[in-house]
């Protein structure tokens, strides 16, 4: 059963948050803002905040530079996982997610199913790595990313979570490249 290790010591994790929207500011930006408030009072790091519009490449440009800043371990992104022609944020990001994470959307949709019912079909909510970076791409709506740390993110964010978590996988998350380049 899922449980918090008292006998191991918190690890603050390097969050960044994107929001994508053509409409939102950083003053009015109610999903990013939910997300910079959980990130901080759960005791992590908010490494990097912005805002993009709906753009595929902007989207991917941003996720990308992220994922190679050694200060961000993990990118969430808000906004864009709907059906409608200016919702590309998962377009824009499962081509470079080196492994998925169908999980995360599994238990994302579960969580929001028993609040919204079949509305949840609606989201595209997905996850991955990316260059050694752990990428969630959460919906738009406050409830939606309030659902997504909360039942998930939380936890799975916290090295004391067990049986296990996603912090004490970070340090091998990129072990294929090493072996890759110490065979050269």
């Amino acid at each position: 059963m899922a449980r918090i290790d008292e006998s191991r010591s918190f690890i603050p994790v390097r969050i960044a948050v994107l929001t994508v929207s053509d409409t939102r500011s950083l003053a009015d930006d109610k999903s990013g803002q939910t997300l910079a408030d959980r990130i901080t009072e759960a005791g992590h790091l908010l490494a990097a905040r912005n805002i993009v519009t709906d753009d595929r490449e902007k989207i991917r440009d941003t996720v990308l530079a992220w994922s190679q800043d050694k200060n961000i371990d993990v990118v969430i992104t808000t906004g864009g996982t709907g059906f409608t022609g200016r919702d590309v944020t998962p377009d824009a990001l499962e081509p470079i997610f080196e492994k998925r994470m169908d999980g995360f959307s599994e238990v994302f949709h579960r969580i929001s199913y028993d609040k919204i019912g079949t509305s949840t079909i609606q989201s595209r909510a997905t996850g991955g790595v990316v260059n050694a970076t752990f990428v969630f791409v959460l919906p738009g709506s406050p409830g939606a990313c309030k659902d997504a740390w909360d039942g998930i993110l939380k936890a799975q964010l916290d090295y004391r979570h067990m049986p296990c978590n996603f912090v004490e996988i970070m340090p091998r998350l990129d072990e294929h490249l090493r072996r890759g380049k110490s065979a050269l």
